[in-house]
C-alpha cells in the first residue's frame, strides 16, 4: 500500500469517527427562534417587544395569541412552546401544579385596568358606581365580555360587576366571547352596544371608545405573569427575563400597561 493511500484511509477513518462521536459531546446550537404562548390582550405590545429582543439577542420570537385558558390547556396536552405569558395568576398556577412551569423563572411583568367600552359613535354615558344602570344602557343589546367561566378578562369583569351589585341583572344579557380581543371585536363591529375589556385593548381599536372605568377596588389586581415552560429552550428564559427589563417595561408603559403588581 502506498503512503498516499494510507493517508487517505487514515483521513476517512478520522472523518467517520468524528461523525460517530460528535453528537455525544457537542453542545446543541442555540435556537434561532422560540415559541411563546401569550394572552390575546398582549398581541400588539409583545410583537414590539419580540422585535426588540431579536435585535438584542439575534433570537426571533414566534407568538401564539389566544385566551390564557385555551393556551394553558394546549400546553397541558403537549403543544410545543417555550414560554407562557398569562393574563392572570390562576392559569399560570394551573400549569405549575401540573409540573409544566419552571417555577424559578416565573415573574410578574405587567398590570392593566378594566374599562367599559362602546362603539366610537355611541352616545351612551355611564358613571360606573354601585348599582349603576348597566342593563338599561344596553337596551335590546348584549354586553360583550370574555367568557367569565374561564377567560381572565371575563373573570375580572364578573368580579367587578358582582362587587358593584349588577352581576345578577347583567348575566342574562351577556355575549360571552372566547377572548378579550373577541369581545373587543363585537363592540368595534357594532354587534354589541357595550363591552368590558382591558384599557390597553380599547387604546388599540379606533372604532371603540371608553365610556367608563371600573374602580380598581371592584376587582382583583390584573397581573400578567410570565415563565419558562418545563421543556422550553434556554433562550426563552432570557426572553422572560427581558420582559422585566427597563427596555421592555418602557414598551409596556407606552402601550398603556401598568407596572406589575408586587
Amino acid at each position: 500500500m502506498t503512503v498516499t493511500s494510507k493517508a487517505i484511509r487514515r483521513r476517512d477513518f478520522i472523518s467517520v469517527f468524528g461523525l460517530l462521536v460528535a453528537p455525544a459531546w457537542a453542545a446543541d446550537p442555540a435556537p434561532k427562534e422560540i415559541t411563546v404562548f401569550a394572552a390575546a390582550s398582549l398581541t400588539d405590545v409583545l410583537q414590539e417587544i419580540g422585535k426588540a429582543f431579536r435585535e438584542k439577542t439575534g433570537v426571533g420570537v414566534r407568538f401564539s395569541f389566544a385566551s390564557s385558558s385555551a393556551l394553558a390547556k394546549q400546553v397541558e396536552t403537549g403543544a410545543p412552546a417555550d414560554a407562557f405569558v398569562s393574563a392572570d395568576g390562576e392559569w399560570m398556577d394551573y400549569l405549575a401544579n401540573h409540573g409544566s412551569v419552571d417555577l424559578k423563572s416565573r415573574r410578574n411583568v405587567a398590570g392593566n385596568e378594566l374599562v367599559l367600552i362602546a362603539p366610537a359613535d355611541s352616545d351612551v354615558k355611564l358613571a360606573i358606581a354601585k348599582d349603576f344602570p348597566l342593563v338599561a344602557a344596553l337596551g335590546e343589546g348584549r354586553l360583550a365580555v370574555a367568557d367569565p367561566a374561564s377567560v381572565p378578562a371575563g373573570r375580572y369583569a364578573k368580579a367587578a360587576l358582582t362587587s358593584l351589585g349588577v352581576w345578577a341583572q347583567a348575566e342574562p344579557h351577556l355575549a360571552p366571547a372566547e377572548s378579550v380581543r373577541a369581545a373587543l371585536a363585537l363592540v368595534s363591529r357594532g354587534e354589541a352596544p357595550l363591552g368590558i375589556v382591558y384599557r390597553t385593548d380599547a387604546r388599540v381599536e379606533p372604532k371603540v371608545k371608553v365610556v367608563g372605568v371600573f374602580p380598581p377596588v371592584s376587582y382583583p389586581p390584573i397581573v400578567y405573569p410570565a415563565a419558562l415552560l418545563a421543556n422550553g429552550a434556554g433562550a426563552a428564559a432570557a426572553f422572560v427575563e427581558f420582559l422585566a427589563s427597563p427596555d421592555a417595561q418602557g414598551i409596556f408603559a407606552r402601550y398603556g400597561f401598568t407596572a406589575p403588581p408586587r
